[in-house]
């Protein structure tokens, strides 16, 4: 597991698209993300520190733990990040307890097996979308749900909704799903910081400069409509015919290497 108290030797990523690096790169030239990040963070304290990352976009919970868990125990990290959900919370049934229940068995199993973990809470979709908002309601009882699951289990908690940074239009990319290479760096700085890693500190809290004058409402109406047009539509298409945006897709990083990836172009 741990290499005698010095650092980490192998850090283990479960997850969906955040965790999978999108909005951080692309898939021509390859992504980076928030857990690409960390492991670099890792690696500054721990050089001999190994990653690999599971996660695939379009994921459920249900399907993180049916997918990922096991190769994950398989590799046997002493550090695992957890980060799931958000797909259940935009799905028309979606049950809190239920995907609350499929993280927990996850922090269940990697704690019991001795790995420290980490997971997040999730910001106000509403503030970053305001046809969002009544998602609103389902986003409060996911993040309780994940507050009391990580408790039973000594899971870590970067806990992003206390903050109203992150929901700064900058942090994240033009489909409002996803961080922008700024928002992946908060969130990995805001994971470091829960881990208590060397370095690392409260500044990933902190307000934005101010950035350009915000638009009018025509402006903003404009901006709505061409984002439904963009991207909400086609999300709902692929809905409507049962498809996944991560259908075909295996994970980015299956084996444990040493970490890095694309080069930041935007860190902080």
């Amino acid at each position: 597991m741990s290499d005698g108290g010095s650092g980490y030797l192998r850090y283990v990523a479960l997850g969906d698209s955040q965790t999978e690096g999108l909005g951080d790169g692309d898939d021509v030239t390859g992504l980076r993300g928030c857990a690409d990040r960390f492991a670099e963070e890792l690696a500054k304290g721990s050089p001999d520190v190994l990653y690999a990352n599971l996660a695939v976009r379009g994921r459920l919970a249900g399907q993180v733990r049916a997918e990922q868990l096991p190769a994950a125990l398989a590799l046997r990290p002493d550090v695992a990040t957890v980060v799931a959900g958000m797909n259940d919370l935009l799905r028309p049934r979606f049950d809190a307890d239920e995907a609350g229940g499929h993280l927990e068995a996850m922090f269940a199993a990697l704690t019991g097996q001795g790995a420290r973990v980490a997971t997040v809470t999730f910001p106000d979709v509403g503030r970053i979308s305001p046809l969002a908002r009544p998602l609103g309601g389902r986003v409060l009882a996911l993040n309780s749900r994940i507050r009391e699951a990580a408790g039973r289990h000594g899971v870590v908690i970067a806990d992003m909704s206390a903050h109203e940074v992150v929901t700064d239009p900058r942090l994240w990319s033009a489909d409002r799903l996803h961080a922008s290479p700024l928002g992946h760096a908060r969130i990995a700085a805001a994971v470091a910081h829960a881990f208590g890693l060397p370095g690392s500190d409260e500044a990933w809290t902190l307000p934005l400069p101010p950035g350009a004058p915000a638009p009018t409402r025509l402006r903003a109406v404009g901006a709505e409509l061409r984002w439904a047009g963009g991207f909400l539509g086609p999300w709902l298409l692929r809905r409507v015919r049962g498809q996944s945006s991560g259908d075909g897709r295996r994970a980015k990083r299956p084996d444990l290497l040493p970490p890095g990836g694309l080069d930041s172009r935007v860190l902080d």
